[in-house]
């Protein structure tokens, strides 16, 4: 009987990169970069300068969230939240964290709007979101970038044309972090 082989964890790779020289450790974050437009998006989020780092994450976002239908693109929801996901990873910024979130729900909405939705899951997954930017920007230390924020929601919640219960559910929110009285 063949013994099955072990699979690779972290701590063995970790064991590895630690022998390394910093020459080495350079080398094998150039060849992750060169592996993958995913890696080049989290090196860039992490290292690199300014906003345009948010600027993948948000075409990844719009490709799977609001797809060209003349096109026949299909859309995909985890595909959509994954990007949010990724750049959560390589970052985690605050304020990065609710420009994707807010960015999302704007395209999903608009998309619905346009186009009508009744798939649960992308109903869902838009009110979920809508939750985690108001999440997000409660947690912002800056009022002014806080308030515009708070003023990109409430125009597209005030915009929401299709039911399926989802304008409610959002009102629901807007309420429970505060931003309007009962």
């Amino acid at each position: 009987m063949k013994a099955k082989e072990r699979t690779p964890k972290w701590a063995d790779c970790k064991r590895n990169v630690v022998a390394l020289d910093r020459a080495g450790l350079i080398q094998v974050i150039h060849d992750l970069y060169a592996s993958s437009k995913d890696n080049q998006y989290f090196l860039h989020a992490r290292f690199g300068p300014g906003t345009a780092v948010l600027e993948p994450y948000k075409r990844t976002i719009s490709r799977w969230i609001s797809p060209n239908v003349l096109r026949n693109q299909n859309y995909s929801v985890s595909k959509a939240m994954k990007a949010i996901s990724d750049y959560r990873k390589a970052v985690g910024d605050p304020e990065g964290m609710a420009e994707l979130s807010i960015f999302y729900s704007e395209e999903s909405i608009t998309f619905a709007n346009t186009y009508g939705m009744d798939d649960e899951s992308y109903l869902y997954a838009i009110v979920r979101i809508f939750e985690q930017a108001l999440k997000s920007i409660t947690d912002l230390q800056s009022k002014r970038v806080q308030s515009s924020f708070v003023d990109r929601l409430n125009s597209l919640r005030e915009n929401i044309e299709f039911g399926y219960g989802v304008e409610e559910s959002i009102n629901e929110l807007w309420v429970q972090y505060g931003f309007i009285e009962e």
